[in-house]
């Protein structure tokens, strides 16, 4: 009795998965669907620099970027303006106070005068502003 019980169930389970692989196959594919071209840019490595501080001590900030695209074939143009765009980056973190940068509100405004002044360049270098969205996914000070 056990084995028939353990058959049928073998059996329910099969007839049930290729009923639901047959249900897959008759959905329609619709080409409505929003295909989505954005792409990522990470700057690497890591931006490591000091910014203005209070102490004695020197402060630094260590933090990781990426650049948001909306075509990715601008990644090709943001590979090759890597360093403008770190050294730009390094050069906005390296005139913030030690209040801007320890405070959320004030990472926020860093992080959009980052984004400023990545899109002004690249609007210079390659004739428009290719960055969606600068994104600080690493955030560490000292």
């Amino acid at each position: 009795m056990k084995k028939l019980l353990s058959l049928c169930l073998i059996l329910f389970g099969f007839v049930f998965n290729s009923f639901a692989a047959d249900e897959k196959e008759t959905t329609p594919a619709t080409d409505e669907t929003p295909k989505s071209e954005y792409g990522y840019f990470a700057l690497e490595p890591e931006i490591v620099t000091n910014y203005i501080s209070n102490r004695k001590k020197l402060g630094f900030v260590k933090l990781s970027v990426e650049l948001m695209v909306k075509n990715q074939e601008d990644l090709v143009t943001l590979e090759l303006h890597d360093p403008l765009l770190r050294a730009a980056i390094i050069e906005v973190l390296g005139n913030q106070a030690e209040e801007k940068v320890k405070s959320l509100t004030g990472r926020e405004e860093i992080r959009r005068e980052c984004f400023d002044v990545v899109n002004k360049l690249l609007t210079q270098e390659a004739g428009k502003a290719l960055v969606v969205n600068l994104l600080f996914t690493s955030y560490l000070y000292d």
